[in-house]
């Protein structure tokens, strides 16, 4: 089963619990701080997806499979639960929404819609393969070496999460290989039918593309109780550049 981090809720209220889904290159961890947050009254779960962090390697990723390993971790929590996930994270819980929605009550997809894209990340996976691991021992060491191929240091500090200093020698705590070999299936979409007809967010961010006005048609015919919102000012990373306004509207939507 995929790993967890277990945020228990401060003040049970009865609440399902809430499983929030990495995006790509990620990991539970990024999650922290807002998990935290909205453990106030629910239990919270934040996974490691197959292939990232400490959960387990495969030669497959694609959204089945990843839906399939979310179908597991909800399970073995109850059967039923509210589910967060960002990017490729909302795939992955789209395809569980429309393949099982009885596991789900309510449903957050954060920047990304149920289409195919044209973009490319393998140049990420180029770079994170190419870094000289060789003597590191600090982050900051790292982060020099990799400001040689990515300029962003905020897209150099996500992807070093990933590091695993303490390893000797160190490694990337990342399925580079697979996720390469997979690229186009998860910048891809499978094409897969049904209807979620549950509570749905599709939470943005205001500067972002990835989700179009001409999206609107495919998401409402999948998803069709689904509700729009956008935070200003921020991009496809809006959990990160505006962690108090994206829990804050999370919130409000997960105990309407």
């Amino acid at each position: 089963m995929l790993a967890l981090s277990h945020y228990p809720a401060a003040t049970p209220s009865g609440a399902p619990p809430l499983v929030i889904v990495h995006g790509l290159y990620g990991s539970g961890r990024n999650w922290g701080v807002i998990a935290r947050r909205l453990a106030d009254i629910r239990d919270v779960y934040a996974v490691d997806q197959r292939n990232h962090g400490h959960s387990p390697q495969s030669p497959v990723h694609d959204y089945p499979a990843m839906a399939a390993d979310l179908a597991e971790v909800i399970a073995s929590l109850g059967g039923r639960a509210d589910v967060l996930g960002h990017s490729m994270g909302g795939k992955a819980a789209m395809q569980l929404a429309l393949t099982q929605p009885q596991m789900i009550r309510r449903l957050i997809v954060a920047d990304i819609a149920p289409v195919a894209y044209d973009h490319d990340q393998t140049r990420h996976v180029h770079a994170m393969r190419n870094l000289d691991l060789t003597g590191l021992t600090s982050r900051t060491e790292a982060d020099a070496r990799l400001s040689q191929t990515i300029d962003d240091p905020g897209l150099r500090a996500f992807f070093l999460q990933s590091l695993d200093l303490k390893s000797k020698p160190p490694r990337w705590r990342l399925n580079l290989d697979v996720l390469e070999a997979e690229m186009p299936k998860i910048v891809g979409w499978p094409g897969t039918q049904g209807q979620f007809d549950g509570p749905t967010l599709f939470l943005t961010g205001a500067d972002s593309h990835y989700v179009q006005p001409q999206h609107r048609a495919t998401i409402r015919s999948l998803f069709p109780a689904a509700r729009f919102a956008k935070i200003p000012d921020t991009g496809h990373w809006l959990h990160a550049e505006k962690p108090r306004e994206f829990e804050e509207t999370a919130r409000v939507f997960l105990t309407a």
